[in-house]
Parts: structure tokens; C-alpha cells; sequence
């Protein structure tokens, strides 16, 4: 599983030219499911996204959580994200999660959230989305399953 989390002041996503979600301060982010991801390990990369400590406190070091600054999560599966780009110049994805699992734990992902912080916004699920943020920072942080 990868989540690619842009810290962000603003963000936005539409689907047929009418916005589906919208947030201010928070995180925008993507969502891309592999082939073997469970609900553990969405439970992991969610525990850590939401701990992560990557606002900045009032002397300027990013010392505090999307709790600490009642943040917001916006929340877009892509599975572009497991995109492999070895051979030639058209990306293969079959290193994706089939939808039916992909579905399945973004879903479980937008609950388990849920619980946790008071505004999660989502795309849609496989549809053609317009995503727009302004990335605060930029910041923008990658968490890979594989490599925690």
C-alpha cells in the first residue's frame, strides 16, 4: 500500500465537473492498494499518517499533528501509484490491487478514518477525477507498506 500525503491548505476533487470533496487545512491523499494489502496493513500506514507530526508549531518546526491543528483529510485512490515504468514507455499496472480489494479497503480506509479525524472528504472510487491542492510547504511525505 502507498499513501503519498501532501500537506496542503486547500484541496479539492471533482468528478464531471462538479466538486465531490473539498478540505482547508489538512492532507490530501492518494491512495494506491497492491496486490497483497490487508486491512493490517491499512491499519499501519493509517496509524502513522495520522501521528505523523508535519505542521508547523508556533517557533516554526513541524512539530505538530493533524490533530493538533484540527486538520482535515482528503482521500483519492489512484492506482497509478504502483505504476511500473521498467520496460518501454507505457506504465504497467499490474502490480495494482484488483478493484474488487482496492475498493474494499479504500473503504475500510475512509471508515477507519473517519473515526479518527472530524472531516475526511473522498474522491470517488474509479472515476475520471480533477484533483486540485495547494501544497503547503511544499511537503509532501511517502509512505510505502514495503518499506516500513
Amino acid at each position: 500500500m502507498k499513501f503519498i500525503i501532501q500537506r496542503v491548505t486547500e484541496a479539492s476533487v471533482e468528478v464531471a465537473d462538479q466538486t465531490i470533496g473539498k478540505i482547508g487545512k489538512g492532507y490530501l491523499v492518494l491512495i494506491g492498494v497492491g496486490q497483497e494489502d490487508t486491512k493490517e496493513v491499512a491499519d499501519k500506514l493509517i496509524r502513522k499518517m495520522i501521528g505523523l507530526r508535519i505542521f508547523e508549531d508556533a517557533v516554526g518546526k513541524t512539530n505538530l499533528s493533524l490533530a493538533d491543528v484540527s486538520g482535515s483529510l482528503l482521500l483519492v485512490s489512484q492506482f497509478t501509484l504502483y505504476a511500473n515504468c521498467k520496460k518501454g514507455n507505457r506504465p504497467s499496472f499490474t502490480e495494482a490491487g484488483a478493484p474488487d480489494l482496492a475498493e474494499e479497503l479504500y473503504e475500510y480506509m475512509i471508515a477507519e478514518c473517519s473515526k479518527q479525524v472530524p472531516c475526511v472528504e473522498t474522491g470517488s472510487f474509479g472515476a475520471e477525477m480533477k484533483v486540485s491542492l495547494v501544497n503547503d510547504g511544499p511537503f509532501t511525505i511517502i509512505l510505502d507498506s514495503e518499506k516500513m
